[in-house]
């Protein structure tokens, strides 16, 4: 799987730009603030929809503009592919697949993978649960499209059942449909549970050995999923969080309040590892998606890498250098230092100035 070229008119601070990409190594290089990342937003929100970092449309159109246009045409299993992506800020966004108009993001979803690194990525690592749960769901996402319409219409009865808990403040007759809500809620999230239990498994079938090389044999690094509920107790523990729930006018039960934990030798690395274990920890969950991707799709993903050499040290440059050479990769830098000194072959290299590609070769 390759992107062979994006256009952007209108996104962030690209009025105008076509860029070809190199089925081999891409390097955007420029001072900061220049629009490096914005490039790999784009293709991000053509694989997923959505922005890494959560931004809404109207974030990313041009400053002054009422819209904003992605294109990109990649190549899979041979067969040429077109992405066109139409933000609007008053409106939800445009999707066509080779010019057809598509009504659901699902019909997008898994045509395009990418994995995307970058220093924000420390976060899923040292931060709240949220920050985790987005992790698993968007890499979920593009590899199921079961799990997908779990998770959408999960989300819809958690938000009809809050604010059915709402409204009985003013109108307590309508307790007898809370059940009703109830019932879906745990056919809905409990097969969300099973697939991100399945899903951890298979992530510590690949990360236990990456880890172990990245750490010189040093650390054995495993993810621990910490549901909120397990299936056969969802129904129950609804029951006896009900009162709670109508005190707190939420819903305080189900997968939506799941955790995972990173175990290094035994010990929590979110309360007990160092800066350097986290960003360790981090490479290492990056490295083991793409494996994952590989296995479950039959394909090499796209990979995206902002910024992020400058974050490791030389032997996990190394590392994440040597394990990239058979994918397509798109890095931005603000220099190319750590290429030559890596002796990294290197297809194609732009340079990012103001919005523009001023140098390319």
């Amino acid at each position: 799987m390759i992107i062979k070229s994006l256009e952007l008119q209108n996104f962030r601070n690209y009025k105008d730009l076509k860029i070809d990409f190199s089925c081999g190594t891409n390097i955007l290089y420029g001072m900061n603030a220049q629009g490096k990342t914005n490039i790999l937003e784009a293709i991000y929100v053509c694989a997923t929809t959505k922005s890494h970092k959560n931004s809404k449309d109207k974030e990313m159109i041009y400053f002054g503009e009422e819209e904003s246009h992605i294109r990109t045409i990649i190549n899979k299993d041979n067969i040429e592919e077109k992405i066109d992506m139409h933000l609007r800020s008053n409106k939800s966004k445009g999707i066509a697949i080779n010019n057809q108009k598509i009504k659901k993001a699902a019909e997008l979803l898994g045509l395009l993978n990418v994995v995307l690194f970058s220093p924000e990525d420390l976060g899923i690592i040292k931060n709240g649960p949220s920050e985790r749960r987005r992790f698993i769901d968007m890499e979920l996402c593009q590899l199921d499209q079961f799990y997908l319409y779990n998770l959408n219409n999960y989300n819809k009865i958690v938000n009809q059942r809050n604010k059915l808990i709402k409204d009985l403040y003013v109108n307590p007759d309508l307790g007898d449909t809370l059940s009703i809500w109830d019932s879906q809620l745990v056919s809905y999230g409990s097969q969300i549970i099973e697939r991100r239990r399945k899903f951890i498994h298979h992530l510590n079938e690949i990360i236990k050995e990456i880890h172990f090389k990245l750490t010189c044999n040093a650390e054995s690094l495993m993810i621990q999923y910490e549901p909120d509920v397990v299936e056969e107790e969802y129904e129950n523990k609804l029951k006896v969080n009900q009162y709670k729930d109508l005190k707190l006018k939420q819903t305080s039960v189900g997968p939506h309040r799941d955790d995972f934990t990173f175990i290094i030798n035994g010990n929590d690395v979110r309360k007990f590892g160092s800066q350097g274990q986290q960003r360790t920890a981090a490479l290492s969950l990056k490295l083991a998606e793409i494996e994952l991707v590989k296995k479950t799709v039959k394909d090499t993903p796209v990979l995206l890498l902002d910024d992020v050499l400058s974050e490791l040290d030389s032997n996990r440059q190394n590392y994440l250098l040597n394990h990239i050479k058979d994918i397509q990769t798109i890095i931005t830098c603000t220099g190319l230092d750590e290429f030559v000194n890596n002796r990294f072959e290197i297809n194609k290299i732009f340079q990012v100035l103001n919005g523009s590609i001023v140098n390319e070769n």
